[in-house]
């Protein structure tokens, strides 16, 4: 089996029970979108910020973990890119017209999520495949996106 569709399978054996999958694609958009904002709050020196507002530490890790993604699969990757340009559009706009700082918004919605992923799988009756690996905190979100490829008839 190719190690895409390995850890695509391995991911699903602790993600059967429906009310784990519908819970699964609302929190790891939301945790993914979170952990983004939370990186990108953090500051950059001047130097970095004068060459591109995109240059954060948010986009760095987006960019080591499309490293990762296009080693699984190239299109699969590409589809990440465009969750990542959507996420990283709406961080801009959330960071400008937001009452409260980027930060302290991607943290309450990064709890929240984590405690949705958590009630899932006390729901599912199996514990969350990233305690055995770490490698399936970057596996969920392809395994989400693995299958909105499926029914739009796209290979991965």
């Amino acid at each position: 089996m190719a190690p895409l569709a390995s850890l695509l399978s391995e991911y699903g054996e602790s993600h059967q029970n429906p009310t784990n999958k519908l819970v699964h694609w609302v929190c790891v958009p939301l945790i993914m979108f979170s952990l983004i904002g939370l990186l990108w709050a953090i500051p950059v020196p001047v130097a970095i910020q004068q060459i591109s507002p995109w240059l954060n530490w948010g986009t760095l890790v987006m960019a080591l973990a499309l490293l990762y993604y296009v080693r699984l699969s190239g299109r699969l990757a590409l589809g990440m890119v465009l969750v990542w340009v959507a996420m990283a559009l709406a961080l801009r706009v959330v960071a400008g017209a937001a009452v409260l700082p980027l930060w302290s918004i991607c943290l309450i919605i990064f709890a929240l999520a984590w405690v949705g992923q958590f009630w899932g799988h006390k729901v599912e009756g199996k514990k969350p495949s990233f305690l055995k690996d770490l490698q399936f905190l970057l596996i969920g979100p392809l395994w989400l996106l693995h299958f909105v490829y499926r029914r739009l008839g796209w290979g991965y």
